[in-house]
């Protein structure tokens, strides 16, 4: 569900503005030793006031709160309500449906992962269940200018995953969340784009596989979803579709490991959107999915420079929060990359040996407790009535594996 992401949602990039040269960070640490010459000038973390286990807690069961008072009656989350201002191109009415399936997956994830068993979470968790189960098997593209359904597929399978953990003891539910998963994948197989991975906007060639702009972070989305679905349920994942999808998200990685907007954007990499700044989001998800398939070349060193550039320089994606514009600020960030790049920072903190982790959770967990709304919520961009479903399960998500460093 960053996005969606909700990244899903961004207008083409080409259309953005060029953004303005990249300023030094605000907060500043003492340079870590040993760093490589391209990310030499990065100071590491400086300390900061560290939430409390009680603090992070108590925000979690608002989150959860929420999802559960917010949730629709046939179990998913958001809709197509609240319109007012809107700059989202929605064919209706399938853009609605893959809208629906990926906030609703992201909720859900975010409840799961938060271990929440009250009674109330339970009923919660029983209504979506039954949503996805009838709903995720017909999830279509739009049309031939849209296939928006890719989200629904991806954040789809990640809810089904934990699912299947969820229903541990029940072989019979467990069979039929497998099944489903299986056959996510084999959509996610079909969509598969003609210049590899995937990507959600055609508005060229209108073909029946898609040959749109494949993306890097929707590629990347894409799979860690296929990732865990098969760690967790030992799901068949198409090999020749994941070996392509690894290949041209390493073709959009730039030396500094920035990654470019999208295929199309290989031949432009200082255009603003490609540089750092622009990549703050796009860098966690792709190094994690990278690294997630074995690509060697992303170390720990290179996921620590990253997840310190994502702290440290945060504020450039926080100017794009809340805005309805996609693309119209500095280096063409959206609004809806903010909780998305939260969300894989933990996948990126995760590989990283005990020691190193705790401090990075406790960073990115501050700066989301202080962004959460009083409703409970978290959201970073006004998409009908989506937008807070999907950024509250990804704040969620990311509390909530960070929770025992704390």
């Amino acid at each position: 569900m960053r996005i969606v992401p909700f990244a899903a949602l961004a207008l083409l990039a080409a259309l953005a503005p060029v953004a303005p040269a990249e300023e030094a960070p605000v907060i500043k640490g003492e340079i870590p030793p040993g760093r490589p010459k391209w990310a030499a000038a990065i100071p590491g973390l400086a300390p900061i006031d560290n939430p409390t286990a009680g603090e992070v807690e108590a925000s979690i069961r608002r989150g959860v709160d929420f999802l559960i008072s917010s949730q629709n009656p046939n179990g998913s989350w958001g809709g197509p309500t609240m319109t007012k201002g809107l700059n989202i191109y929605a064919p209706i009415p399938g853009a609605h449906h893959a809208f629906r399936a990926g906030s609703s997956g992201t909720a859900l994830y975010g409840i799961l992962e938060t271990g929440d068993l009250r009674p109330e979470t339970q009923e919660c968790i029983e209504k979506a269940e039954a949503y996805f189960l009838k709903e995720l098997p017909r999830l279509r593209r739009a049309d031939l200018t849209t296939t928006y359904n890719v989200w629904g597929h991806a954040y789809g399978l990640r809810a089904l995953s934990k699912l299947y953990l969820y229903r541990e003891g029940d072989p019979a539910r467990q069979s039929a969340i497998k099944n489903l998963a299986q056959q996510q994948v084999d959509m996610l197989e079909r969509y598969e784009d003609v210049d590899r991975g995937w990507g959600y906007l055609d508005f060229e060639a209108f073909t029946r596989k898609p040959s749109g702009i494949p993306t890097c972070f929707t590629t990347a989305t894409v799979l860690i979803a296929m990732h865990e679905a098969r760690e967790i349920m030992g799901v068949a994942l198409p090999a020749k579709e994941v070996r392509r999808a690894v290949t041209a998200i390493q073709e959009q990685r730039t030396p500094d490991f920035a990654y470019v907007y999208s295929i199309s954007h290989r031949l432009r990499p200082r255009y603003g959107i490609n540089r750092p700044g622009g990549s703050l989001a796009r860098s966690q998800v792709c190094s994690a999915a990278l690294r997630y398939f074995g690509d060697e070349a992303i170390t720990d060193e290179v996921l620590e420079v990253w997840l310190d550039r994502f702290i440290l320089r945060n504020g450039w994606l926080d100017i794009a929060r809340k805005r309805p514009i996609p693309h119209e600020t500095h280096f063409s960030n959206s609004g809806y990359f903010y909780y998305y790049g939260f969300f894989y920072a933990t996948d990126c903190v995760a590989f990283l040996p005990r020691g190193k982790r705790e401090n990075y959770y406790r960073h990115l967990a501050r700066i989301l407790l202080e962004k959460q709304e009083k409703d409970g919520s978290w959201w970073d961009y006004p998409l009908y009535t989506y937008h807070q479903p999907y950024g509250t399960g990804y704040a969620l998500a990311a509390l909530a594996r960070g929770r025992d460093s704390l």
